[in-house]
């Protein structure tokens, strides 16, 4: 048992920050919070006094694509389509090369590590060595993620398809090889529709369901590629119900990145089936393709996440995407002449944290029963007129960056620096 004191801030709903000035979180030697508040327990532990420090939730990142790291900031001028063709499918073949894909994803798990991020849903290649060295980086880091090794087997170069036998068998040995009582496991990664032959989508949608795997794909991002799905699946009622008729839309948790023109009947499906929506502002605006409705997702009860998607996103702070949240939201809140409510800063925070990291289990509060998953902020060179609590967590999220972590946590263990040089 150990204790934590500091300035507690986090949000068990999205509503309002819980700010517990000079607080205590006591944590269990399995790294679960026992407690959360102002007096000092009984059975405390060991005392660790963080001082003034902000003790804040990791983040969680549900969409991003690890080979796409050495890509940052490339290409930034142009829409999704011509941005896989030109730029992405040519660096994601490189990674049949292990020792290269070791290089890029060292530094990989690195700036997840800096940036503060806990837990990540990755995409990976085709690739299942290389795919299977981003797990073991993973583990060896302390992180959680779930890897996906991705299946595609039509519109993309030969180097970058698989057949759905092959897919099927890289997934369940990379299943079996991280299994499922460790903070790394598989997920089930069809690209997206245009990729993914019928043969492909059948196959995937049993191996989800045999192995009650998660599943992570994109949805809805732009027009072209929606009506591009409406021309390959032309008897599904909409982009969502192309996954759903193969059992990837919620029939196991299921992540769906971007949807920037969902329709009534996609939101539907989403709601009933449970799909959590991952919002990648940064990505959107990046690369022309819209701006995710929010505010209506949540409205209609449906779980929403953030990712920063990199490299479609150009950097990999989830401070950046909370921003980013915000301000598109008020977009649309500009947009609407005041109609729609623009996201406030706690629930963008929420988002980020308890409801991203709710697909992980109970990740993303100090809640009693919660994974310790935490970073402690120092945030003293922005604090210089005695800012308040409120307007510190504020500041931070607002002009702070990962210099400003001191200490990070993850199932109550702290995390130190993993190598950068291999």
């Amino acid at each position: 048992m150990i204790t934590y004191k500091a300035h507690i801030i986090d949000t068990p709903t999205p509503q309002a920050f819980r700010i517990i000035e000079n607080g205590y979180v006591t944590v269990s030697d399995e790294g679960r919070v026992v407690y959360a508040g102002s007096q000092l327990p009984a059975t405390a532990g060991e005392l660790v006094d963080f001082g003034d420090r902000l003790l804040i939730p990791a983040f969680n990142d549900l969409h991003l694509h690890a080979p796409q790291y050495r890509n940052n900031g490339l290409a930034m001028d142009l829409e999704l389509l011509p941005w896989l063709e030109r730029y992405t499918f040519p660096e994601e073949m490189k990674f049949a090369d292990t020792d290269y894909a070791r290089r890029i994803y060292t530094r990989f798990v690195h700036e997840l590590w800096m940036q503060g991020t806990m837990r990540s849903a990755v995409f990976a290649t085709i690739h299942p060595e290389a795919t299977c060295v981003l797990a073991d980086l993973f583990r060896k880091a302390g992180l959680g993620a779930y890897v996906g090794l991705v299946a595609m087997d039509r519109n993309a170069p030969n180097g970058l398809c698989n057949t759905a036998k092959e897919a099927f068998a890289a997934v369940s040995v990379l299943d079996d090889e991280l299994g499922r009582d460790g903070i790394v496991r598989a997920i089930v990664t069809p690209r997206f529709i245009p990729s993914c032959s019928e043969e492909m989508l059948t196959t995937l949608g049993r191996l989800a369901k045999e192995r009650n795997l998660p599943v992570q794909s994109h949805l809805s991002e732009n027009r072209h590629e929606i009506d591009w799905v409406h021309e390959l699946e032309p008897d599904a009622t909409c982009y969502g119900d192309a996954y759903n008729r193969y059992g990837l839309f919620g029939q196991t948790p299921t992540l769906m990145a971007h949807c920037c023109y969902t329709n009534d009947e996609e939101m539907r499906l989403m709601r009933e089936n449970g799909v959590c929506i991952v919002h990648c502002p940064t990505s959107n605006s990046n690369l022309a393709s819209g701006m995710a409705p929010v505010r209506r997702f949540l409205d209609n009860g449906i779980r929403v996440a953030l990712g920063t998607d990199v490299s479609g996103g150009h950097y990999m702070s989830m401070l950046r995407v909370i921003q980013y949240a915000v301000q598109t939201s008020k977009m649309h809140f500009a947009q609407s002449r005041g109609s729609i409510p623009f996201l406030s800063l706690s629930e963008a925070f929420y988002l980020a944290t308890k409801s991203g990291g709710s697909f992980f289990g109970r990740v993303g509060s100090f809640e009693p029963g919660y994974d310790f998953d935490a970073l402690v902020i120092d945030d003293s060179y922005l604090n210089f007129d005695r800012y308040t609590l409120p307007e510190r967590i504020g500041r931070f999220i607002y002009i702070g960056d990962d210099r400003d972590i001191r200490v990070r946590f993850c199932q109550g263990r702290e995390l130190p620096e993993p190598p950068l040089v291999v």
